[in-house]
């Protein structure tokens, strides 16, 4: 038996989240059945980060273990025929059993980019996240900086939230603007449920001036829910990297990262 790495783009909009459901309209069920074509035999996936309804993926990482013998371009050119357009593999590596797309992972990176203009957009509409009145950038970079290192961050989990603690080592925070587009970068050990686009509704409060910077760490130290800013749309949400222990044969010695940009560098 073999056990394959995938690489997975998506657009979450077209789809109702990651995890396999009954109706079959995830990118999972998308994913699965058509490396079963491949197969010809059933696939079961494993992923380095479930995504929501709405939400998209750039560098997202599966894997599978199978018992056919097929050439490894096949799981990426193979499967791709049996694919919807909104999903693609991008790439496809043999790695040893004990890899766990999961479970081995030691950082995940999301990149929040938000359309700040009086309209909302039309052509990048379920691509971006839209706020209307003007932003302060610099603002929201001062009060970003206080979510680095390790934090309880009880303040920007969702109810349902499963995660066993909620403490998270936020190793990378930027906020930049490009234009109209505003991009909001978060690379941590890990991520609870809906902590992205929590984060991004308080770093809005701050940059429209209703809360001043310093107020970012007053909620990290509230870990009251209920304190936090919106939950910001899925739209412009995107797994854009995975990282791994460089031991793992994996494109980019493990750290997998492909952010998108929409005209920001």
């Amino acid at each position: 038996m073999a056990r394959i790495a995938l690489g997975i783009e998506y657009a979450g909009d077209a789809f109702e989240g990651w995890q396999s459901q009954s109706h079959g309209r995830t990118v999972q069920d998308a994913i699965e059945r058509a490396l079963a074509m491949v197969a010809g035999e059933p696939v079961r996936t494993q992923v380095a980060g479930r995504t929501d309804t709405g939400v998209h993926a750039t560098a997202q990482v599966a894997h599978f273990d199978t018992d056919a013998k097929r050439p490894i371009t096949a799981w990426v050119r193979g499967a791709n025929t049996h694919l919807p357009a909104a999903v693609r593999i991008l790439w496809a590596v043999e790695v040893d059993d004990r890899f766990h797309a999961r479970f081995l992972a030691c950082e995940r990176s999301y990149r929040y980019l938000l359309y700040n203009a009086p309209v909302r957009p039309a052509v990048l509409a379920g691509r971006v996240g839209w706020f209307h009145l003007a932003l302060d950038e610099a603002k929201m970079a001062e009060a970003a900086n206080l979510l680095l290192g390790w934090h309880d961050f009880s303040t920007f989990r969702a109810a349902a939230c499963q995660a066993k603690t909620p403490l998270k080592l936020m190793n990378e925070v930027s906020v930049m603007r490009a234009g109209k587009m505003i991009a909001f970068d978060f690379r941590a050990n890990g991520f609870l449920h809906h902590m992205v686009r929590k984060l991004v509704g308080a770093l809005v409060c701050v940059g429209k001036g209703t809360q001043p910077p310093q107020w970012m760490g007053e909620l990290l130290e509230s870990r009251d829910r209920t304190l936090a800013g919106p939950t910001f749309a899925p739209d412009g949400l995107y797994l854009c990297g995975v990282s791994y222990p460089p031991h793992w044969s994996l494109p980019g010695g493990g750290r997998i990262i492909a952010r998108p940009n929409f005209s920001l560098t």
